[in-house]
């Protein structure tokens, strides 16, 4: 191909989004993000003065198709860029394929700490990590004083992660013992009570989902305690305010993606809603910030060779819709990310500075 014609041909970039199959729903809103990115983009003038264009292609929902359909977007179709599909498990497959070819990928829905574990050259994080959903409320125990944890964690692969990182930055700075994990569908928290009550625990800190946390807000209730600072992942979700009505109030939980915080996040939502009519969900943002993040590091670079475009990711910093843009150079896992922390407030989570400590249940009144 001639340099003209080069220049005048689009850039194309490369996803493998699940559009069938248990993923479908969630990695559909990934690709509107990415879509919307795609737009803004091309009605700015699009990449290096060249249109850009978006090819995503479907898994089935089955993580082992990555590998091949990257290697096809590479080999046949010559993408230009890459981004990485929705979940860890399909990345960890496509990341082996676009470092065998010494491709830059985005890794834009891959939260899991697995992926960036064998220090890939190539590939960069801009998912939520799992390893940060503890990093706000071990700032928060900081600053009120907090020295005695206690982790709790269901047993899952994701909350397990959450609370094992959270466990490790604890130990420079806490009193912390080990994690207190627990199965799914707990509904009496006594045991676990018991032991925070004899370790004199200041803060307790849960991975979970939402009825985890609502089942520890019964137990609470039950028994009379109350922690100086409670945390449980799931007590963000709506659903938690639904199950323990006025109990949910002055509980922590943690937002993967709040669009009323940073003006960066409300300008996305607001033109997420103009295009798709909906509220975006963290798939939308993760979508739209992978694809922001490739661009800036295209402009950064000057240029589409992987090797320039891979420095210029490296040391990239840029405001997002998910927050700082910032990743470890050493293995491109993403260190500026993290989710928001909120107090539930007459009854929705409020992010900003939350009332310590937490009520006795004698001291607590109605809400009017």
């Amino acid at each position: 191909m001639c340099a003209a014609a080069a220049q005048d041909s689009p850039i194309l970039v490369g996803a493998v989004v699940s559009q069938t199959g248990a993923h479908a729903d969630l990695a559909a809103d990934y690709a509107k993000g990415l879509e919307l990115w795609r737009d803004e983009v091309n009605a700015a003038g699009g990449l290096l003065g060249r249109r850009v264009e978006l090819r995503l292609l479907d898994d089935a929902s089955r993580a082992a198709r990555a590998g091949e359909l990257y290697g096809r977007l590479i080999r046949e179709d010559k993408a230009d860029l890459l981004v990485g599909p929705y979940g860890s498990a399909a990345t960890l497959v496509a990341a082996s394929e676009a470092e065998r070819a010494r491709s830059v990928m985005v890794n834009g829905a891959g939260p899991a700490a697995v992926v960036h574990s064998r220090a890939p050259r190539y590939l960069f994080q801009t998912a939520v990590p799992y390893a940060l959903y503890g990093a706000g409320v071990l700032e928060m125990a900081a600053q009120a004083g907090y020295r005695r944890l206690v982790i709790l964690a269901r047993d899952d692969p994701q909350s397990r992660e959450m609370a094992e990182a959270t466990q490790r930055a604890a130990q420079k700075e806490f009193s912390v013992g080990e994690i207190l994990f627990h199965r799914g569908g707990l509904t009496d928290f006594s045991t676990q009570v018991a032991r925070a009550r004899a370790a004199d625990a200041e803060a307790w800190i849960a991975f979970g989902d939402v009825r985890d946390a609502a089942e520890m807000v019964k137990s609470f209730k039950r028994l009379d305690y109350a922690p100086p600072l409670f945390f449980a992942r799931g007590a963000a979700h709506p659903r938690f305010i639904a199950l323990v009505g006025q109990d949910a109030e002055f509980s922590l939980g943690a937002v993967d993606f709040d669009p009323r915080v940073g003006a960066r996040a409300r300008a996305f939502a607001r033109a997420y809603a103009a295009k798709w009519t909906v509220a975006p969900s963290l798939a939308a943002a993760e979508g739209y910030v992978a694809g922001q993040v490739l661009a800036a590091a295209v402009r950064a670079a000057s240029t589409l060779d992987q090797e320039r475009l891979r420095a210029a990711l490296a040391e990239l910093e840029l405001e997002t819709a998910l927050g700082e843009y910032r990743v470890a150079p050493e293995n491109g896992a993403q260190t500026g990310f993290r989710p928001v922390l909120v107090q539930i407030r007459k009854g929705r989570p409020a992010p900003g500075m939350p009332l310590l400590p937490y009520p006795q249940w004698e001291e607590r009144s109605l809400i009017q």
